[in-house]
């Protein structure tokens, strides 16, 4: 069984025990939080689509840890100007372990 759920802006496709990095969720380690937001679940075959999305279906997941995925360097430079600048960035990420998908 699988489902599409919808975090963050994006799309995740989610199998049960599955481990996903996500953006950055306001809850603690060893809490658990409901995705609502199922765009489609499917297996065995079958696959219910949502419009937009799936009534009374949820997927719950347990937080792992509150992460940084690596460093992004940003690098620009203007040639023949003696002109160039480097930034980095760290996202912050929740890291989620898949513990169940409900069809309803």
């Amino acid at each position: 069984m699988f489902a599409v759920i919808r975090t963050g802006g994006k799309q995740y496709r989610v199998t049960p025990d599955a481990v996903l990095k996500v953006e950055k969720l306001e809850a603690d380690a060893g809490s658990t939080v409901t995705f609502t937001d199922v765009l489609a679940v499917g297996g065995e075959g079958n696959l219910k689509l949502g419009a937009p999305v799936v009534a009374g279906a949820s997927v719950t997941a347990t937080v792992i840890a509150q992460d940084r995925l690596d460093k992004v360097l940003i690098f620009k430079k203007r040639r023949r100007q003696n002109s160039r600048r480097k930034n980095g960035h760290r996202q912050h990420v929740t890291v989620l372990r898949i513990s169940g998908i409900n069809a309803a």
